[in-house]
């Protein structure tokens, strides 16, 4: 069995399912993630030595909750419709930073391997549900660019998808669906693989 699953892990199922109904919202949620994580790693950083360990949590809290603030109002400058989109998921990363620096993850060399597979996963799945939960992709891509579009994307599918996987039962099945298929391909990978030398 496998490590079980922990806080740092269950705080990022929410803006998995929640935040990748749409391939523009898991792009935005994408760069808001890897812009918060590494601008609040670099500052703990620089405040981690300077302060008393039993101040530290304190330290984090109002770290995150100023660098979030920031972001949740920069975002509502940019592109209010993606602000409106996204409002919700934005708390919940400033959240997660404090529990990963309690978690050090901060520390970990291979930290931004980690929230890159975070951020991946993020575009993979909002990709994958929007183009086969409705048979278009990039509805509304110019939220990204501070725009206000139309809501056309790219019609893939002209008679639409499979409405279920644009819901979060819909993302719980496609994540499920897509963890069971790297297991298999990391399982024949190591059965396939020949036997070394001594």
């Amino acid at each position: 069995m496998s490590k079980p699953l922990s806080l740092p892990g269950l705080l990022m199922l929410t803006p998995l399912i929640g935040a990748t109904d749409s391939w523009v919202k898991a792009i935005g949620l994408a760069l808001a993630c890897m812009l918060l994580i590494s601008t609040f790693g670099a500052s703990m950083q620089l405040l981690r030595p300077r302060i008393e360990k039993r101040c530290q949590l304190l330290a984090s809290l109002l770290l995150s909750a100023a660098l979030g603030s920031c972001l949740w109002l920069a975002l509502q400058a940019w592109s209010y419709e993606l602000h409106q989109q996204l409002g919700l998921y934005l708390g919940l990363l400033a959240l997660q930073c404090v529990v990963l620096e309690q978690a050090g993850f901060f520390q970990h060399p291979a930290r931004l391997r980690l929230a890159g597979g975070f951020c991946s996963a993020l575009i993979v799945l909002g990709a994958l549900r929007e183009l086969l939960g409705t048979g278009a992709l990039g509805n509304h891509l110019g939220w990204l660019a501070g725009l206000a579009d139309d809501g056309s994307g790219w019609v893939l599918l002209p008679q639409g998808g499979l409405r279920l996987l644009t819901l979060a039962p819909g993302g719980f099945i496609l994540l499920g669906l897509l963890l069971a298929a790297q297991r298999a391909w990391a399982a024949s990978s190591i059965f396939n693989r020949p036997p070394s030398r001594k």
